[in-house]
């Protein structure tokens, strides 16, 4: 089993940066391809970015395509969402998740395991 606790979020104003966290637990974590999901209120949750097993294979949605990007470092069992030129409409609560398996989704319905969230919110 896998735990998955998000932090990072905060009140950001347009155009400024934060960096997400996700923090697993779980010998078997590096076995996970990971994802993040944001929903925000009114709206289906929606893929942001993915990224494989062994971090070598990203993928981003086109919303943020050139603004996000996905990491992850198995020594600390953390994958990070770095989000620069933050818009009012990335504001949402971001969820990380984790599918067993080398590859990532886009797909929310395929992630066996979520995180809390975390709320990011952008003021213009």
């Amino acid at each position: 089993q896998v735990q998955l606790v998000e932090s990072g979020g905060d009140l950001v104003q347009a155009g400024g940066s934060l960096r997400l966290s996700c923090a697993g637990s779980g010998r078997t974590f590096s076995s996970y391809a990971m994802g993040w999901f944001r929903q925000a209120p009114g709206k289906e949750r929606e893929f942001v970015a993915g990224i494989s097993s062994s971090g070598a294979y990203t993928s981003v949605a086109g919303s943020v395509k050139g603004r996000f990007t996905i990491s992850r470092d198995h020594a600390k069992n953390t994958v990070y969402l770095q989000m620069n030129s933050l818009k009012p409409e990335d504001t949402a609560v971001y969820y990380c998740a984790a599918r067993l398996g080398t590859t990532s989704s886009v797909l929310w319905s395929s992630y066996e395991y979520w995180g809390q969230g975390t709320q990011v919110t952008v003021s213009s």
